[in-house]
């Protein structure tokens, strides 16, 4: 299902098996001027992803077949384009998974309509909004962050750059980090100057920050990100 709205309103993929809240979605996006897209299976939004590009995906976990999880990934090892989840679930094993796998948000069913609306306003102000220093590059060692694209990337020493494949978040997280070196940050200071619009906790941080570990790791950054226990996080260069 699609609408006639401007070309340039914000195209929002709904991947979701149950009809009747994906109607509901679809009505709500609709009015607050969004263009929608929706299919019901995940090889099928997998398709509809690669084929119109879509600024963000809904995507519930619960599916047959290919279930939610799986797209996820599937989307991460192709790109950063923004993913809410949609749960009925309600421990928080499957939430914090999708979050280490590169999800922006996760709602839990029921939900109310009017807070998915505001949800995908933060995540799209989050993902759209351009830089504030469009042109400045933060560099630590081999590392850089460049501001304007929204990218990080490893310099080789033969002058090669590698860019890390980070969702929105982590690169956020990364940015805020690089920005104040060896200074030890909170997690509500985190959460504060990169998630400022989500309710998210605590957890949710450590989440994602395992997971920017990981990759700094495995790009030959060492362990850059240092835990500071009872306290917070901070960026360590010389370790």
């Amino acid at each position: 299902m699609t609408t006639r709205l401007p070309s340039t309103a914000p195209l929002i993929l709904i991947i979701e098996d149950e009809v009747d809240i994906a109607e509901i979605l679809d009505a709500y996006f609709q009015r607050e001027g969004f263009r929608t897209l929706h299919c019901d299976n995940g090889q099928w939004g997998l398709q509809m992803l690669r084929q119109r590009r879509p600024d963000l995906v809904m995507l519930d976990i619960r599916m047959p077949g290919q279930n939610g999880i799986d797209v996820l990934q599937a989307i991460r090892a192709e790109g950063r384009t923004p993913v809410i989840m949609l749960t009925a679930l309600t421990d928080d094993v499957n939430k914090l998974l999708s979050l280490r796998l590169g999800a922006d948000d996760y709602i839990s069913k029921p939900f109310n309509p009017a807070e998915v609306v505001a949800r995908v306003h933060a995540v799209l102000r989050r993902s759209l909004a351009p830089s504030e220093a469009p042109e400045e590059r933060l560099h630590l060692g081999k590392l850089v962050v460049d501001q304007g694209s929204h990218s990080a990337f490893v310099m080789d020493d033969d002058g090669t750059a590698t860019q890390l494949p980070l969702t929105l978040t982590e690169f956020r997280l990364l940015a805020f980090l690089m920005r104040k070196p060896r200074r030890c940050m909170t997690r509500l200071e985190l959460i504060e100057g990169c998630l400022p619009e989500s309710d998210a906790l605590d957890r949710v941080i450590d989440s994602h920050l395992s997971k920017l570990r990981r990759k700094l790791s495995d790009a030959g950054c060492g362990q850059l990100i240092e835990t500071v226990r009872g306290v917070g996080y901070r960026l360590w260069p010389d370790r």
